[in-house]
């Protein structure tokens, strides 16, 4: 099926909210990552969500040059012509973008989605994030507030974080103290009260209640997703809505129990966030298949190899589909197995 078009990706995430599932939304670098996504939604008959961070976009348009906005293009162009053989739905969007890389990511694509629309066609991204995380709530909320006119123009989605997820992610490292891991209902209606909800523009919310990107084991780190719950409830009476008036994202999941995604979601979490598990399946995967091919790989006391093993086709299917496995993994966990309408 082709890319979602702006209304399919909001139709996505209302079948979402109101089925109770998630999509997940996987960090992709490479053509072959891209594979194992569209791999495993097909086998798990789920639509999905493909992202590509600052340091993806670098790595799509070749690491010895810096130039992300092309290779967040070049990503675009890729999925939106490979897509059209899969016979599900998938929606593009850029992860974590901070202040200092809006102006060589973000921004750039938003223009070039700008002219796309302005031609009669859809933006070349459904949803962008922009990460205010790392600046104060009042600057990050006002540079949300320049950005989602735009969005809203080209019929996108923004995506906004309003907390502080900690750990690391592609060179973007929060280390703030335990209380700024979690979100408070204050911090949210300051963002409510300036970006509306909805009617300014359709915006999606990561929120945090102890995330933390990177490694960890279960119970490595103290999730309360309860905390969702109470936020919905909150501005739902402040502001007088019906019940979750948030569509909310889960960042940092690595490690989390099947209880707290399952209570994550039933709060209102319509996008899972998933990196860490998906690059270690992959890798994995070749790092065991070159252990197990040792002599066929390496050309060892001057003997040949076997090119049939070394060919990179070889060994790169057996890394799509380990990662594959793991993204039918996220859906049956986020409850999207199946529940594609493509």
């Amino acid at each position: 099926m082709p890319v979602a078009t702006p209304e399919q990706y909001a139709d996505m995430l209302d079948r979402a909210k109101a089925g109770s599932f998630a999509y997940p939304a996987i960090n992709v670098s490479s053509s072959q990552t891209i594979n194992s996504v569209l791999q495993g939604l097909t086998e798990a008959g789920s639509d999905g969500i493909l992202q590509v961070t600052t340091g993806g976009a670098d790595y799509f348009a070749g690491h010895t040059v810096k130039a992300r906005a092309t290779g967040a293009l070049a990503f675009a162009k890729y999925v939106t012509e490979v897509a059209k053989n899969y016979p599900i739905t998938v929606a593009l969007h850029t992860d974590h973008c901070p202040k200092d890389a809006l102006p060589g990511f973000v921004l750039p694509l938003l223009e070039a989605s700008e002219e796309e629309v302005k031609a009669g066609r859809n933006p070349i991204f459904q949803s962008h994030m922009w990460d205010g995380s790392a600046v104060p709530l009042d600057e990050n909320i006002d540079i949300a507030a320049e950005l989602l006119p735009r969005m809203k123009n080209i019929n996108a989605i923004l995506e906004i974080e309003v907390g502080v997820v900690g750990g690391e992610e592609d060179g973007v490292q929060h280390e703030g103290s335990n209380d700024a891991l979690y979100t408070t209902v204050a911090d949210v209606t300051k963002a409510v009260e300036r970006l509306g909800l909805g009617e300014n523009g359709r915006y999606i919310s990561a929120l945090t209640f102890g995330n933390v990107h990177g490694v960890y084991k279960p119970g490595g780190v103290k999730l309360r997703p309860e905390l969702l719950g109470e936020i919905q409830e909150g501005i739902a009476a402040k502001f007088g809505t019906g019940p979750k008036p948030l569509d909310l994202v889960f960042h940092g999941g690595s490690g989390s129990t099947d209880d707290e995604i399952a209570l994550a979601v039933a709060n209102g979490v319509v996008k899972m966030n998933i990196d860490t598990d998906t690059q270690y399946a992959f890798t994995r995967s070749i790092a065991g298949y070159m252990f197990s091919n040792y002599e066929g790989v390496l050309k060892l006391d001057g003997e040949v190899g076997n090119k049939k093993q070394y060919d990179p086709r070889a060994w790169g299917k057996v890394a799509e589909s380990a990662m594959a496995v793991r993204v039918v993994e996220a859906t049956k966990q986020l409850g999207s197995y199946g529940q594609s309408k493509s």
